[in-house]
């Protein structure tokens, strides 16, 4: 690895962009490249806001990830003097005897493992600490004190922005053209195959010694034949509830963000920033083309949405919906990340799955990407593609 290689990091997301910085920090020279820009309503890392958790259930692999973004997040808020994680607080509701509760059981280890804090709550603990809550079917809980939720579309933009302050350059193009079949042997039979470069939306072409590509839900439309369907863009409906009139119980000052395993997985960020009260569905939706797709809610969906919220949340019956949003996830099919060099181009490392999840890794992916890359290691072999089976190659 020379000591100062050139490197292109195509996606300015959560993954990409904290890639990018990490790497420029470091010593490289790297361009930054985003067909619509940081936090753009089309990415994956686009929207308002993400839970910062540590729950992970038996994951512990996750938790450990967390527990390192939770460190980085302060580092950076520190040195930039912002505020991107508001710590409100994340409330795990655990079913009552005859439900799953695994979820929380499991998680219970895999925190105290990460060092994250967490307090176990009974429903009498929860009831008594947050009224506005109808506990019914919750038997008990998981506190995390030191979590909450990150401000999503203004961090991508603040990590871009210091980015570019440390020296990188970032540019707002798409690339374009076949990237399969891209590897080659630069004229000497013994090399590895490689990258030798991309062709951009503007004409141009970049070449760089080392490629990443971050492209969250676009992952699969450049690399169709090594990733494909395994990263697959899925409609996510989100709602945003108004509060009454000076009623504070419901912002965040008065309520964490919560998760409710009580049959279908829900979970809501409290009313921030006058944008009200946030809610979603984590079941997986329909496929969905992030480039084309129209973004329109169900309504089946916020009819269930409706009814769930006047349940857990008596108050708030009848609140009038004020904002939605469909996001997407960039799920693969066991939901864990992919990262991972490309099987035939070693100078070209693949990004992505974030699943609905990755946001809050951020810092914690960039650092570990920018340590592989510039020492030429190895990702975790739950996140490499060779766990799927059969292994999309590449055709030579």
């Amino acid at each position: 690895m020379q000591s100062s290689p050139r490197i292109a990091v195509i996606g300015a997301g959560a993954f990409g962009g904290w890639t990018a910085l990490h790497l420029q920090q470091r010593g490289a020279k790297v361009t930054l490249l985003d067909a619509w820009g940081p936090g753009n309503s089309r990415a994956s890392s686009g929207g308002e806001t993400r839970v910062m958790r540590g729950s992970y259930g038996p994951d512990r692999i996750y938790a450990d990830l967390a527990a390192r973004a939770l460190k980085l997040w302060a580092t950076y808020e520190h040195h930039w003097k912002r505020q991107f994680l508001h710590r409100s607080g994340v409330l795990w509701m655990a079913a009552a005897s005859g439900h799953d509760d695994s979820f929380e059981r499991d998680s219970i280890e895999t925190l105290r493992s990460a060092q994250i804090k967490f307090q176990e709550l009974s429903s009498t603990q929860m009831k008594k600490r947050w009224p506005q809550i109808n506990f019914e079917g919750i038997n008990w809980g998981i506190f995390e004190p030191e979590c909450g939720y990150l401000d999503a579309r203004s961090s991508c933009h603040a990590v871009v922005d210091a980015f570019i302050a440390a020296g990188g350059k970032y540019r707002p193009v798409e690339v374009v053209g076949n990237l399969e079949g891209a590897g080659h042997k630069n004229g000497d039979p013994s090399a590895a195959p490689s990258l030798r470069g991309v062709q951009l939306s503007d004409g141009s072409q970049l070449k760089a010694h080392i490629y990443v590509f971050a492209c969250g839900p676009w992952l699969g439309k450049l690399f169709p034949q090594t990733i494909g369907s395994l990263v697959q863009p899925t409609k996510q409906d989100v709602f945003f509830f108004g509060t009454p009139p000076g009623d504070d119980r419901f912002s965040d000052s008065h309520l964490p963000v919560w998760g409710d395993h009580h049959g279908s997985f829900r979970y809501g960020i409290p009313g921030s920033g006058r944008r009200g009260f946030k809610i979603a569905d984590d079941t997986r939706g329909p496929e969905f083309d992030p480039t084309n797709g129209e973004r329109v809610v169900s309504q089946e969906t916020l009819k269930d949405i409706r009814e769930y919220v006047a349940f857990r949340f008596p108050a708030l019956k009848d609140a009038p919906l004020i904002e939605t949003r469909v996001c997407q996830y960039e799920q693969t099919p066991d939901s864990h990340f992919i990262i991972d060099r490309h099987p035939a181009a070693e100078n070209v490392w693949l990004l992505g799955g974030g699943s609905g999840h990755g946001f809050k890794h951020g810092p914690a992916i960039g650092e570990m990407m920018a340590e592989l890359i510039l020492k030429d290691g190895e990702a975790k072999a739950i996140w490499r593609l060779n766990r799927f089976q059969p292994l999309k190659t590449l055709s030579s």
